[in-house]
């Protein structure tokens, strides 16, 4: 740890944010997320979640914020390192502060950053540039218009592109906003356009993470300011954005049209809101609707329309989008017989989870055409979780340890069957996000009641937890809570497991995954 620092520092208590915290970082540290320099303390979140500005009264628009373990808290500095422990900037810790949102345990802990290197991981890293290093000559009158997208672009929106630059006579600069799931078919699909996009335009990876709660435009264009645009358009998911913004900086005007809507106040560059473009079906060129005959003109496909293709693995139109874009598209969402896919039953002890589990997995090989994994829960406990108690943090990390297997299977094309009891909701909510940034979830709840589970009762578990012997038992003296986004729902009482595992191959037929 404490190679390559300077000796005043070997002697520091390290931390490895989360990802998205790992992503504020990266940008503080580039000076993209300026006028910041650290992590937001408590006043300062409060005022922005309230009104969009620092306390101080500087506009911003989203809570940047770091999370660390409580026995942290009386640290005054502190290093935050990367995943592989690379120490990348101390934070002078000027509060530490709870935040009701943050699980017993943790803490947030704000302060300004001095950054010791610079971060070097993560996929297209040599194209990535902060803003003092961006090399491109300005347009006419100081110029430069961004596109920040998390989406590739089409034809249609490459043609609003170049029509945005021409009229302002601006170069292009196009933001790759990276979030962890499918950001390199994303960077591949941008620079498979780059000879449509005007001369001189520079693509950017930047590695800013998703926010909700509605101003996730309004830090877009704080960062493309940063990075020294004067316009925005508003492109794709954004098609909102215009709008959006404009409610924040109080802003009026029409919002139709090409002209660019200045926005002074909380959003630092102006909003170029392109005029509708359709593709004209007798000339078969995307162009302004204003120019395509009644009749003639064919919206691009929506994103239900394009999700529906992809899923059967049919052609993607080239006049949507640029046949190197396509294949991209096809990466990052293949059919889904060929997608990678977890199965994870969820249900109480002796709920009958793990049979059907098992019989699902010998269905499927029996079937072939996919490689099947099975995590039951006995065996993880074995091989992937020895050592865990079965208290509720051993329990909720045995369930991430499946999650990250199942996960890492997913990803390489791969179907995943886990048969654990699960019993918390939150933790199967974190599962299942960690598989869908990679590929699709299934959720199964085994709902067998309590009654039938200790009828069944092979191992004396429930006669055990109910004469106190087991400690926080699942059903007994600890709470199962019922799943309320289940897939499927399955009773295994009078169910045959034949019946019970046709249901499950009943839903993934249905669903695409198999054949």
């Amino acid at each position: 740890m404490s190679a390559g620092l300077p000796e005043e520092l070997h002697d520091l208590k390290s931390w490895t944010p989360d990802p998205t915290e790992l992503a504020d970082l990266e940008l503080l540290l580039a000076g993209a997320f300026r006028p910041l320099a650290g992590f937001l303390g408590s006043l300062d979140t409060a005022a922005v979640v309230a009104g969009g500005r620092l306390a101080d009264g500087t506009p911003w628009p989203s809570p940047v914020l770091l999370a660390a373990p409580e026995g942290l808290a009386g640290e005054r500095r502190l290093i935050l390192s990367d995943p592989e422990g690379v120490p990348l900037a101390v934070l002078e810790v000027d509060e530490a502060w709870r935040d009701p949102s943050l699980p017993e345990g943790r803490v947030r802990l704000a302060g300004p950053l001095t950054q010791l290197r610079r971060p070097a991981y993560g996929a297209f890293h040599g194209l990535r540039r902060t803003p003092a290093e961006l090399e491109i000559a300005p347009g006419r009158e100081g110029r430069l218009l961004a596109v920040a997208t998390r989406e590739p672009l089409h034809r249609k929106q490459l043609g609003q592109v170049r029509q945005a630059a021409e009229k302002l006579g601006a170069p292009v600069l196009v933001l790759a906003l990276l979030s962890g799931s499918h950001e390199q078919e994303l960077v591949r699909a941008l620079l498979a356009v780059r000879k449509d996009l005007p001369d001189g335009s520079q693509i950017v990876p930047v590695n800013l993470a998703t926010r909700t709660g509605g101003r996730e435009s309004e830090l877009r264009a704080h960062v493309a300011a940063a990075y020294g645009a004067t316009h925005l358009l508003a492109v794709q998911e954004d098609r909102s954005e215009a709008g959006i913004l404009r409610a924040a900086s109080g802003a009026r005007g029409s919002s139709s049209g090409f002209t660019p809507v200045p926005l002074d106040g909380d959003v630092p560059l102006s909003v170029v809101v392109p005029e509708p473009w359709a593709y004209d079906a007798d000339v078969e060129v995307w162009r302004p609707v204003a120019r395509i005959e009644a009749g003639h003109a064919r919206a691009e496909l929506s994103p239900e329309e394009l999700g529906e293709l992809l899923d059967q693995g049919a052609p993607i139109p080239e006049w949507f989008t640029p046949p190197a874009v396509a294949v991209e598209l096809r990466r990052a969402r293949p059919p889904r017989h060929e997608r990678g896919v977890t199965v994870f039953f969820t249900g109480l002890s002796g709920s009958g989870k793990s049979t059907v589990a098992r019989g699902l997995a010998d269905a499927l090989v029996e079937n072939g055409g996919r490689t099947v994994s099975l995590l039951d829960g006995d065996v993880v406990r074995q091989m992937l979780s020895s050592g865990l108690t079965f208290s509720k943090a051993d329990r909720d990390l045995n369930i991430r340890r499946i999650g990250f297997v199942a996960s890492e299977i997913t990803r390489h094309g791969g179907l995943a069957i886990c048969a654990p009891i699960a019993p918390y909701a939150a933790t199967r909510a974190e599962v299942r996000r960690m598989v869908e940034t990679v590929g699709d979830f299934v959720l199964v709840h085994v709902a067998t009641p309590l009654e039938e589970c200790e009828r069944r009762d092979r191992k004396g578990l429930y006669a055990k937890a109910r004469a106190g012997l087991i400690p926080e038992f699942t059903g007994i003296s600890d709470p199962y809570e019922t799943p309320a986004d289940a897939d499927l729902v399955l009773d295994t009482t009078g169910l045959s497991t034949e019946e019970a595992v046709g249901s499950v191959l009943k839903l993934l037929t249905a669903g695409g995954w198999v054949r």
